[in-house]
């Protein structure tokens, strides 16, 4: 017998339609297995469709499965803040304004800005941020993204980082370096080394955060992201690490993403810091209703 589940998409890490990075929230999922979902999220075609399952963690207001074309991810930025708005909006966080959600690396917690119901803004909170050793190919790595070995950010390491999902971080000199990239996955791979090639992160520091991109085809069927806020957690941490940004007790961070692809959007990043060392990150943004729909299962 056919079954139908109620969905919500919604863009998130924007203020306007159209704009950050879409998602697909499945509420209701229990009972789908494994190749379903993936089939779904294939369908969906977008970055995440998330699946909504009762929690098997205390304390947790739902279990999140989070899905991109190709396979499913242990945790991701904008799948976690678009998910918890569709929870609150949905009347299923039970009018708080801080909860947890459970995923792949276990609880994530998130706090609503404005009214619980529908709330203005969405906060998630990473785990500490860990880095990999500098990748010292540095022309390799240029000319795996089409560029000259100029155009990276001196004196700033090319490394992978993670609070959760890995990264490979590549700072580069202004916009239009990161605008004019394009990633050549097999030059990338041979660059990078033996480990498999995370998503590849590049960005050039601002003043007040940074001008990014991320571009996942060999993981994630993604050619590239509107907005990775799984991405942007470990950036905060490393720009502010490397002084690439002013650095105080509490450090307020735009990751400006998705500009160059026609889906601007701005990823909020809270670092604190306390003798030195960060201590907490924080990821944010808006989120926008686009549509309701039925999804139909054989």
């Amino acid at each position: 017998m056919a079954r139908e589940l109620a969905f919500v998409q919604v863009d998130v890490f924007t203020d306007r339609l159209f704009g950050g990075n879409p998602l697909a929230v499945v509420l209701d999922a229990a009972g789908l297995d494994d190749a379903t979902m993936q089939a779904v999220a294939r369908e969906m075609n977008l970055s995440e469709t998330t699946f909504l399952l009762p929690p098997t963690l205390p304390g947790c207001a739902a279990r999140v499965r989070i899905f991109t074309p190709a396979r499913e991810l242990p945790f991701a930025g904008h799948p976690t803040i678009g998910t918890a708005w569709v929870l609150a909006t949905q009347g299923r966080l039970g009018g708080a304004a801080r909860a947890s959600l459970e995923e792949g690396i276990g609880p994530v917690g998130v706090e609503l800005e404005g009214d619980p119901a529908r709330p203005s803004f969405v906060w998630m909170r990473h785990r500490e941020a860990v880095f990999g050793p500098e990748v010292t190919a540095r022309p390799a790595v240029a000319a795996a993204l089409g560029l000259d070995e100029a155009r990276l950010a001196p004196g700033a390491p090319i490394c992978t980082g993670s609070t959760g999902s890995l990264f490979l971080y590549v700072p580069l000199r202004d916009r239009a370096a990161v605008d004019a990239a394009v990633l050549d996955v097999a030059a990338m791979r041979r660059a990078f080394g033996e480990a498999p090639l995370p998503g590849v992160f590049v960005f050039a520091p601002e003043t007040t955060g940074a001008y990014s991109r991320m571009f996942a085809p060999h993981t994630s069927g993604v050619p590239e992201d509107p907005a990775t806020g799984s991405a942007s957690g470990p950036l905060g941490a490393y720009l502010v690490t490397h002084g690439l940004v002013a650095g105080s007790a509490s450090v307020a961070l735009v990751s400006e993403q998705g500009t160059r692809m026609g889906r601007p959007s701005a990823v909020h990043i809270r670092v604190r810091t306390a003798a030195g060392a960060v201590t907490g990150i924080e990821v944010g943004g808006g989120v926008v209703p686009v549509l309701d729909g039925r999804l139909r299962l054989p």
